[in-house]
C-alpha cells in the first residue's frame, strides 16, 4: 500500500519518529495521520478512541484537558507504525 501524505501529515510522522521524543506535539495530529494512513476510528467509552490499520488495532486516549499527547502515547503511536510498516 503507497501512501501520498501532504506535508504536514509528513511532518508528523516525522516527529513520532524523531530521536528526541517531542513533547508538545497535538493529539488532532496524530489522528489525522492515522487517518490519512486509511486507518478506521471507533470510538469507546470516555476518552478511547480504537485504530485500525492493515489488520492491527491501537488503542488511545485523548489527553484532556491539553491538547498535547504525552511521550509515552507518542511512543505508542510510533510502535503502532511500526508494526504496520509505515515509517518516514
Amino acid at each position: 500500500m503507497n501512501v501520498r501524505l501532504n506535508k504536514k501529515h509528513q511532518k508528523t510522522l516525522e516527529a513520532i519518529f524523531s530521536i528526541q521524543t517531542p513533547a508538545t506535539l497535538q493529539w488532532r495530529r496524530i489522528e489525522a495521520l492515522f487517518m490519512a494512513l486509511g486507518a478506521t476510528k471507533e470510538e469507546l467509552r470516555g476518552s478511547g478512541v480504537n485504530f485500525k490499520l492493515r489488520g492491527k488495532t491501537a488503542t488511545f486516549h485523548r489527553p484532556h484537558p491539553r491538547k498535547e499527547i504525552k511521550r509515552y502515547q507518542i511512543r505508542r503511536a510510533r510502535n503502532f507504525l511500526e508494526e504496520v510498516e509505515i515509517t518516514p
